[in-house]
């Protein structure tokens, strides 16, 4: 059952947070109890349909973004993290780390077209590119990250590359043969070849720690690399930081509406997302700060519809720890309590 909860405190919240600069503009929260189990992840929104892909462990959540209303599900996708769509073949892709394979389904129908295995292992996030045409992972493998290329239409593996990181997050594409690869461990971008899936440089990204969302403008040739605190921005040319944006902590995700010119940052820690306009090419400035949940680290932006969403599943009491049970190591998560709450949230203005 879909619960909608926007009323006044999300407004109020939403202004309340807003960043004393000039300019600024109203945001507007909507927020759907859109139910069902699982955590989660990665979220994709389908460019003009309405339609948000929801990652929630072991099924793919599909809901109509502006009202929250459930459309369909994909099930048996053990431990997924992402969605990957290619509307010019009509088919949409999960990466399931949980028997390392990718779920190839029908975009139209959802319905099942096969499994791919991917024996790097470690899969995580995912990406398409529509001008080289294929899908990229990025993946956590072992001993060394990896990014992996599947063609779209037959999904068969076309290439594999080799990272300097074993934690590599979000890609994306210049749509000139090259992908830009966060690397969160050691703070860099990695360029790779589209064609070849041959690394071509590294770029470091001080004072970013922690990059895992990414995005890139063509307009400006510019790449966004979200980071926990203060993101940076890139000149896709040179790889030199061009622009510094500050921003809450525990961000996951990067979001883009090249349209608008607006960047979307979330920062799970912080229950917040900071919102900022690109002014000129090596020019930001936050427009505000909307407020969400904790632990709402990534996002994803229609940008035909000009929208953005998130999705964190609110947890209850964790369960009292059994007699002589082991605390947690330092910095660990310890157990959870029940979900009582699924919330998706809808950013407009």
């Amino acid at each position: 059952m879909i619960r909608r909860a926007c009323a006044t405190w999300c407004l109020l919240a939403a202004a309340a947070a807003f960043v004393p600069v000039a300019h600024a503009q109203a945001f507007k929260v909507e927020k759907f109890n859109i139910g069902a189990e699982g955590g989660t992840d990665y979220i994709v929104a389908e460019p003009g349909t309405g339609r948000v892909f929801i990652s929630r462990g072991t099924h793919v959540m599909v809901v109509d973004g502006p009202s929250g209303k459930l459309l369909g599900d994909i099930p048996d996708t053990p431990r997924m993290h992402g969605i990957g769509l290619a509307a010019k073949w009509n088919h949409g892709f999960t990466t399931n780390a949980g028997d390392s394979t990718v779920t190839m389904f029908d975009l139209k129908t959802l319905a099942f077209i096969k499994k791919i295995p991917v024996k790097v292992g470690g899969l995580d996030g995912i990406m398409y590119d529509e001008t080289d045409d294929l899908i990229v992972l990025t993946n956590h493998s072992r001993p060394i990250g990896t990014a992996v290329a599947i063609h779209p239409g037959s999904g068969e593996i076309v290439g594999t590359a080799e990272l300097e990181d074993n934690v590599p997050e979000g890609a994306a594409s210049d749509g000139k043969g090259r992908l830009f690869i966060n690397n969160e461990s050691k703070n860099t971008i990695q360029v790779l070849d589209a064609k070849t899936m041959t690394v071509l440089v590294s770029w470091p990204l001080a004072p970013c720690e922690g990059p895992t969302g990414i995005a890139y403008d063509g307009t400006s040739d510019r790449i966004f690399s979200g980071c926990s605190k203060t993101s940076v921005v890139l000149d896709a040319t040179s790889g030199k930081v061009v622009a510094t944006i500050p921003n809450g902590d525990g961000v996951d995700a990067l979001g883009w509406d090249p349209v608008q010119k607006l960047i979307y940052i979330p920062a799970g820690r912080d229950s917040s997302v900071t919102v900022v306009h690109q002014d000129s090419p090596d020019q930001y400035r936050v427009v505000a700060t909307v407020i969400t949940l904790r632990g709402a680290k990534t996002i994803a932006v229609d940008p035909v519809k000009h929208l953005a969403y998130l999705f964190q599943p609110e947890y209850g009491p964790a369960p009292a720890p059994a007699p002589g049970a082991s605390a947690p190591p330092t910095g660990g998560r310890g157990p959870r309590g029940p979900i009582v709450a699924a919330w998706f949230f809808v950013i407009s203005h």
